[in-house]
């Protein structure tokens, strides 16, 4: 046995084994953050898509004709009803987080918000179910009617009104109707 001369061989291919299993280990670790960062992303991408849809649909629709009503029909319409539900496949809608904005060539744009007791003039809006009367509404489901009333400032004959719902989540809902040319009590808007 000689002390002056090492014999080096298996160690090196010990060495490399080692080197080698480092190697894998840092690369396990490495993919599972990448794939880790990955799933991240698309899960947040997922939900960036879904809310979008959420946001640009429409769940409001018209239901019938906008009535416009007038205690003193000689000066004009000061008060205005309408009918909406839920699209087909629509969540339900909080109407407390609705506003409704209201203009004519004379006044406004002003901005309603929900209110459960007697709408004050531009100012705030009702909501009842079924156009009946009773406690106001503030969430509308499938299969509800719900009757929006708000009383206005006095909109005299043959004017355009601009009406825009814009419900807290959802696409908003821009209509425009005009008074008739000879007013009464109650009116349709056309």
């Amino acid at each position: 046995m000689s002390f002056g001369k090492h014999n080096d061989e298996g160690f090196t291919g010990l060495e490399a084994a080692i080197v080698l299993i480092a190697f894998v280990v840092v690369a396990a670790v490495f993919s599972y953050v990448v794939l880790g960062a990955g799933f991240f992303t698309t899960q947040k991408a997922q939900e960036t898509v879904y809310k979008g849809v959420e946001q640009a649909t429409t769940n409001i629709q018209m239901i019938g004709n906008v009535y416009g009503k007038a205690s003193t029909p000689s000066a004009g319409i000061d008060e205005i009803r309408f009918s909406i539900g839920l699209a087909p496949g629509a969540p339900s809608v909080n109407l407390e987080k609705m506003n409704i904005i209201v203009s004519t060539k004379d006044f406004g744009p002003y901005t309603l918000t929900w209110i459960s007791t007697n709408p004050v003039a531009d100012k705030n809006f009702n909501v009842t179910k079924d156009g009946k009367g009773g406690a106001s509404n503030s969430t509308m489901i499938a299969g509800d009617q719900m009757e929006i009333r708000f009383s206005t400032t006095v909109i005299p004959k043959d004017t355009k009104v601009n009406i825009e719902m814009r419900p807290g989540v959802g696409a908003a809902l821009p209509f425009s109707k005009t008074t008739p040319p000879a007013i009464d009590t109650n009116n349709v808007l056309y």
